[in-house]
């Protein structure tokens, strides 16, 4: 009984080696590490490389309404340069106001603020913030008119909320332009800090806070300020009153104020339109949608809780306009140099980025291997699959022969023609479906801080000495989880999108923005519209074999 016991043992360990080295053979029971050659001595750990086919798409105008921020300025770079300017229906939260008796317009503050955060103090204590919203930090022209020029919300012979779609160039979706003559209607002059007229429409840019104070009176004028409010850096203009005395105020118990439709018909909107001073300027990125952007007009009235008998006491009050519900941004690219469509066939040696309606990149992966003669039955990709799984008489998989463990595209910049100023970020997606990669999704997708979102996936830029103004080197785009579908799922091979990218989380909830052109149904990713930006990468046909892009694959295969 006791041998019988033991050879029972024996058999049974022996089952379990053999069934361990089977797994060992067909990758049953192994993660996609990667693995040690020190440690894995049943297994090969190779590298290989594939060439892709890599070539420019030219985009041409965007849609460029429903933005939830606003692009305003001008920026300048090797493509040369793009001027941003937007015009916008007004609301309110309060219609049919009542403003009172004997009521004063005292001022008038218009207030957008940056994308910023608090990360030091100056010497007197106030916070000094970083502006991730702003490119440059030069003066420009900024004039503001009263439009009128309507903005439809629907199309009026649509189907039933069929929406009206604007583009970048100042056209419709029916190929009708918008005038410009229409969009500079009544000018809206703002004034300086001495309450004169700003007569040149000029406006700086800052990195400090706002600090609203009480207005000095004969009774304090010996005592310091109190402050009232403290706002973020950001647009704050001093509009002329008179305006909109006129234009609201004298409106009380008039139609034009009951409700958003007559609003937006008696008052058009407004047009933001930017220009250069001294041929320099800067380019910002404004928070429009968020509930503090805001025109508020600052006014008394008579204070009628008073006593009759009392002296006529007034009382401070505010009525806020604010931005939407229809916006649309202009863009005017002046570029240095013509981007064309690429050679779909070939690829092309270099790959022009440019964010808004610049261009984007489109990849063919496999494309670019040579086909078996012997097996022409099979095209590069299919030649490829065969070697890393063994699939069914249907092509359905069975079992790897290899395993992925990493897998790389890595695109390095040519500073010879970028020299500087190129995003951090770029982004990968699948260019027929419009949508992020498996890999975006399961990568740390950082809510809060984008500049760390998706940092695998989506590399950032690697810089010379890691310095944060240093010269681009390479970006590194992982897409592991992208091929082993493509091996492990029977997923289709389609060709993949390449842009450049303001905030990568942008592309887990928007959907893409429509382009005009010949090209049906291309698009683009939202982070790069709202991107002004633009990088130059190598090809798969450089010149320079150091700097050529092509699919790098980290895998693993039994030693038999």
């Amino acid at each position: 009984m006791k041998n019988t016991k033991i050879a029972l043992n024996l058999l049974t360990l022996s089952f379990l080696l053999l069934s361990f080295i089977a797994c060992d053979k067909d990758f049953a029971t192994i993660d996609s590490d990667v693995l040690s050659p020190d440690t894995a001595t049943d297994f090969n750990i190779k590298k290989d490389s594939f060439d892709i086919i890599t070539y420019t798409k030219r985009l041409g105008p965007m849609q460029s309404d429903g933005l939830n921020v606003n692009l305003l300025g001008i920026y300048d770079d090797a493509y040369g340069r793009t001027t941003a300017s937007f015009v916008s229906q007004i609301t309110t939260s309060t219609f049919s106001p009542t403003f009172g008796t004997n009521v004063v317009l005292d001022s008038v503050a218009l207030y957008i603020p940056f994308f910023s955060r608090a990360t030091d103090f100056d010497d007197d204590g106030e916070l000094i913030y970083t502006n991730d919203s702003v490119f440059g930090d030069k003066p420009f022209k900024l004039s503001i008119f009263e439009s009128n020029y309507f903005l439809r919300d629907f199309v009026p012979d649509g189907e039933f909320n069929e929406t009206v779609a604007y583009f970048s160039n100042k056209t419709l979706d029916d190929s009708s332009t918008i005038p410009e003559s229409l969009l500079e209607g009544t000018p809206i002059e703002y004034l300086n800090e001495d309450g004169t007229v700003n007569t040149e429409n000029i406006v700086t840019i800052s990195n400090k806070a706002i600090i609203l104070t009480t207005p000095d009176t004969d009774e304090d004028e010996d005592e310091d300020p109190q402050v009232v409010q403290t706002l973020t850096p950001g647009l704050r203009l001093m509009l002329k009153p008179e305006f909109w005395q006129e234009k609201i105020i004298n409106q009380e118990g008039e139609s034009v104020l009951s409700s958003q439709n007559n609003l937006s018909e008696y008052f058009r909107g407004l047009y933001f339109k930017a220009e250069p001073i001294d041929d320099e300027g800067s380019f910002l990125i404004l928070n429009i949608g968020t509930a503090v952007t805001n025109i508020t007009l600052y006014y008394t009235r008579d204070d009628e809780t008073a006593d009759d008998d009392d002296e006529v006491q007034t009382v401070q009050e505010t009525y806020q306009l604010s931005f939407g519900p229809t916006r649309v941004n202009f863009l005017q690219n002046d570029f240095n140099f013509a981007i064309d469509d690429g050679d779909d066939t070939n690829g092309d040696s270099r790959l022009y980025l440019k964010g808004g309606d610049g261009a984007i990149a489109r990849i063919k992966l496999f494309n670019g291997t040579d086909i078996d003669d012997d097996n022409d039955t099979f095209n590069a990709f299919e030649i490829w699959k065969n070697d890393f799984v063994e699939t069914d008489e249907e092509g359905n998989f069975v079992k790897s022969k290899r395993l992925v463990n990493e897998a790389n595209l890595i695109f390095h910049v040519d500073q010879n023609i970028v020299n500087g100023n190129e995003p951090n970020r770029i982004y990968l997606y699948d260019i027929e479906n419009k949508i992020p990669l498996v890999d975006y999704f399961l990568d740390g997708i950082v809510n809060a801080i984008p500049s760390i979102s998706v940092l695998n996936h989506l590399g950032p830029l690697q810089r010379i000495d890691d310095e944060p103004e240093g010269d681009g080197i390479k970006y590194k785009l992982e897409i592991t989880e992208h091929i082993n579908n493509l091996l492990l799922r029977d997923s289709t091979n389609v060709d993949l999108g390449l842009s450049v990218s303001l905030n990568v989380n942008l592309e887990e909830n928007f959907p893409q923005r429509e382009i005009i052109s010949q090209e049906e149904n291309l698009t683009s990713p939202l982070s790069s519209v709202l991107s002004p930006r633009g990088t130059v990468l190598h090809g798969n046909n450089t010149e320079d074999e150091t700097k050529k892009v092509y699919l790098e694959i980290y895998y693993t295969e039994p030693n038999n």
